[in-house]
């Protein structure tokens, strides 16, 4: 099939900004099936008979083969160009959200959830390496707002879609249109890619050999991390736990071999000198403290307004709601202004979001004596809106001095963080919660209270790192002047 004309990087070409259209619709598809399956699981629990253990992969294995290969796709883009990576991605999207929604049994369903994973993760880091690649400067900042936006609509709107098409299509069937709503999405998806997303430049290099060996230390470095922290309600041994210094020294293996490989003028599967940007270091490390904590709240929020106070799906869905809206608008906002304020932007969201959550603390300080969802409202929308500060202006920053060329691999990288971060903040927050309702004799209100000041902690440091860079910043301009 011949080459369609790639996309230019002139600042008036429409043609990126629909390419740009193409590949967010691809990135609300993959992030909807992250909050669109929680709601579903009762209702495939009755119709599969799964066991618990079904359930608990349904759920987490998505999120670990997704986050095994962000960083091996991110490279494979860089190197053989992102429309390719982009449009196998999404065609192995839409296969598996089909075979998901045809399981006649849990084993099928795991597997299938395993690879939708394994796509996920193709097509989430050419996301970023595309708007890298077509957008610079301010436009930048625009399009990373509305990739902010796009995870912000899509975690708000999986819940209330989840519960609408389960609705309707009834306890036996309505979870298999959970998957197979992404059929259609995913088909055009394909077509429009191909189309529209732009081959790889003339000039951009494609005889180095993929580093192979890297990409199995990292990937048994991070499966050895997260295996223990997504199957914490299933694998009660505390062996388990054994496998995380295990896989710190795998990923010490990993640092290692990429030196390595790199002084042999071969191109590594990623490149540790970009360790060396200030900007990409703190940033990573602002992203990684920041989806320990935020994540969290979602999961114990859940827990509360369910199994605490006999919420419905729907409700509590609904109760997230003014997060994640108040995330998706102030992103947009956030995009436009990060490149004049900078990294002092990420600090001020962080803080807003703190605040937020310490509202939360205080109006349910009483206990749940009045809506929950009502009086939770306007503090998680304050919370919502420090958040959208945060997450788009953060990638913005962190990725503003990586060469294009290693944009996909660099994605891969710091959204690897954010999978590892968001898995140990709701192992952590998940036990200081269950802790706090054993020894309280079931007070869930106290249980969410406590937990919920854990994760405003955990945030807090992800604002300590902000504010390091910034203050790092301001002594090396005066050092320049």
């Amino acid at each position: 099939m011949a080459d369609p004309p790639s996309a230019v990087d002139a600042p008036g070409d429409r043609r990126r900004w629909q390419a740009l259209g193409v590949a967010l619709v691809a990135a609300f598809m993959t992030l909807l099936d992250v909050s669109i399956v929680n709601v579903a699981v009762p209702s495939l629990q009755q119709a599969l008979h799964a066991s618990p253990s079904d359930l608990q992969w349904v759920l987490s294995g998505y999120a670990l083969t997704f986050g095994l290969v962000l960083v091996p796709a991110g490279r494979f883009g860089d190197a053989h160009g992102r429309r390719t990576a982009f449009v196998a991605g999404v065609a192995l999207f839409t296969l598996t959200s089909a075979l998901a929604g045809l399981a006649p049994s849990p084993g099928w369903l795991v597997a299938a959830r395993l690879l939708q994973g394994t796509a996920a993760g193709m097509v989430t880091p050419q996301v970023t390496g595309l708007i890298q690649q077509l957008f610079r400067d301010a436009e930048r900042g625009r399009a990373f707002g509305l990739l902010g936006a796009t995870i912000g609509v899509s975690t708000a709107i999986g819940p209330l879609l989840g519960g609408l098409l389960i609705a309707l299509g009834g306890v036996d069937h309505g979870w298999r249109w959970v998957f197979f709503v992404n059929v259609p999405v995913g088909m055009l998806g394909v077509v429009l890619g191909w189309r529209l997303l732009p081959a790889r430049p003339a000039g951009q290099p494609d005889r180095h050999l993929f580093d192979l060996t890297g990409m199995l230390l990292l990937g048994a470095g991070v499966l050895l991390l997260l295996l223990p922290l997504v199957q914490r309600e299933q694998w009660h041994s505390p062996w388990r736990w054994a496998l995380i210094p295990g896989g710190l020294v795998v990923l010490a293996g990993f640092a290692r071999w990429e030196r390595r490989y790199a002084r042999s003028g071969r191109v590594p599967l990623f490149d540790l000198r970009l360790f060396g940007l200030r900007s990409y270091t703190l940033g990573a490390l602002i992203a990684l403290v920041y989806f320990g904590g935020f994540t969290a709240l979602f999961f114990i929020f859940t827990l509360y307004l369910q199994r605490g106070l006999g919420h419905s799906a729907l409700v509590a869905g609904l109760a997230i709601t003014p997060f994640a809206l108040g995330s998706a608008l102030a992103s947009a906002l956030g995009g436009r202004i990060v490149g004049r304020l900078g990294r002092p932007l990420v600090g001020a969201g962080l803080a807003v979001v703190v605040l937020g959550l310490g509202a939360v603390v205080l109006v349910l300080r009483g206990g749940p004596s009045g809506s929950v969802p009502l009086l939770t409202a306007v503090p998680l929308l304050l919370a919502g809106l420090g958040s959208g500060l945060v997450i788009t202006p953060n990638q913005t920053l962190t990725l503003a001095e990586v060469p294009v060329p290693q944009a996909g691999s660099a994605a891969g990288m710091l959204q690897t963080g954010q999978r590892l971060g968001s898995a140990a903040g709701i192992a952590a927050v998940g036990a200081v919660f269950f802790s706090v309702l054993a020894a309280s004799a079931g007070d869930w209100s106290a249980a969410f209270r406590h937990s919920l000041l854990l994760a405003m902690g955990i945030i807090a440091l992800a604002l300590a790192a902000a504010l390091l860079d910034v203050a790092l910043g301001r002594r090396a301009a005066r050092q320049r002047r």
